[in-house]
């Protein structure tokens, strides 16, 4: 269905349109992750003008947390605007958000990414847009920095990851308020995006205006550059190992060998990576910096160490091999079984 809208294009409208366009698929149903916030928002106008123009079908899926008082009014209004725009299906998906131990923010995460896991399945879309912008960026790299979790947690938010698609990341925030205003939308404010019991929240209003004040403006920007760098540089290193790690691994009873010489020849960031890759692509364990470093000592500080019994693994090394074997009951996915073979 067509909008109803009839917005003049100001330079706002026109970004936001510019950055969708860039991201839509060639074919296929795309739904808008929709708030009601000026970001999703805008967002979902954009969406609703290029998918028209390219020919594809535009939808919304509205998370309900139902962690606020009247937050089913706030998704309905969200709904009606979506409506309003000609964005169809728009579904609405309250949620249980259940802290499993890491918090509200994580917690409330997990249950909209579900929620709109659910709704791409049940309506066949190929893909689904977010309205993180640059701001969030610059935000995500700080958290990350401050966790000191290395340069994995600096690359931010990938502008394409799956299904997901995030094509605001070098919009700012003040770009998708006035598209709002432009446009005769009205977005819905957040009470929780001025809670400072937030870590995000503390983020956007306390730490960046300091390093806006002491270190000159242009520090957001300059956050989101260095996501960009770092992304680029570890998609080209973990490309390498995995390609190293399928080139050298074998197949070794119910786990996998890599030669000693393989991980020895290369510097401890590929090296690294090639046992991080072993561990989850062949067992799904994510391993921890430190027990990455405990398996690389295995490698480059040999004096005849026992078998490591980390979580979801078993390594120990075996002459020139280093073995990583399952615990039992543990399935080997093995994505490494198929050296040798076309």
């Amino acid at each position: 269905m067509e909008s109803t809208r009839r917005p003049r294009l100001s330079p706002a409208i026109a970004e936001l349109r510019r950055a969708v366009r860039a991201a839509l698929p060639e074919t296929g149903l795309v739904l808008v992750g929709l708030s009601g916030g000026a970001d999703s928002l805008a967002l979902a106008a954009a969406t609703a003008f290029e998918a028209t123009r390219a020919g594809l079908s535009a939808g919304a899926v509205i998370v309900d947390h139902r962690l606020q008082a009247g937050s089913a009014e706030t998704a309905a209004a969200a709904a009606r605007q979506a409506t309003a725009l000609g964005l169809a299906p728009v579904l609405i998906v309250p949620v249980t958000v259940t802290d499993a131990g890491d918090g509200p923010e994580a917690a409330a995460r997990a249950a909209r990414y579900a929620a709109i896991d659910a709704a791409l399945a049940a309506t066949g879309a190929v893909a689904v847009l977010l309205g993180h912008t640059l701001d969030d960026q610059a935000e995500t790299v700080l958290l990350g920095l401050a966790r000191g979790s290395g340069a994995s947690s600096l690359q931010g938010m990938a502008a394409i990851s799956g299904a997901y698609r995030r094509p605001l990341l070098g919009i700012r925030r003040t770009q998708t308020r006035q598209a709002c205003v432009d446009a005769g939308l009205t977005a819905w404010s957040d009470p929780q995006n001025a809670d400072p019991a937030y870590a995000r929240v503390r983020v956007r209003e306390r730490v960046l205006p300091v390093l806006e004040t002491e270190l000159g403006p242009g520090i957001a920007p300059a956050l989101a550059r260095t996501a960009e760098t770092l992304r680029e540089d570890a998609d080209a290193l973990d490309d390498l190992a995995r390609q190293i790690a399928l080139d050298s691994c074998e197949p070794a009873g119910s786990g996998v060998a890599v030669p000693v010489a393989a991980l020895a020849a290369n510097p401890a960031a590929i090296r690294q990576r090639i046992i991080r890759q072993v561990a989850a692509g062949t067992f799904g364990v994510s391993l921890e910096r430190s027990h990455t470093l405990a398996v690389a000592r295995l490698v480059t500080h040999w004096h005849g160490q026992s078998a490591l019994d980390l979580p979801g693994v078993r390594v120990e090394r075996q002459g020139g091999m280093l073995l990583f074997s399952a615990p039992r009951h543990t399935p080997n996915k093995g994505l490494f079984r198929s050296h040798g073979t076309s």
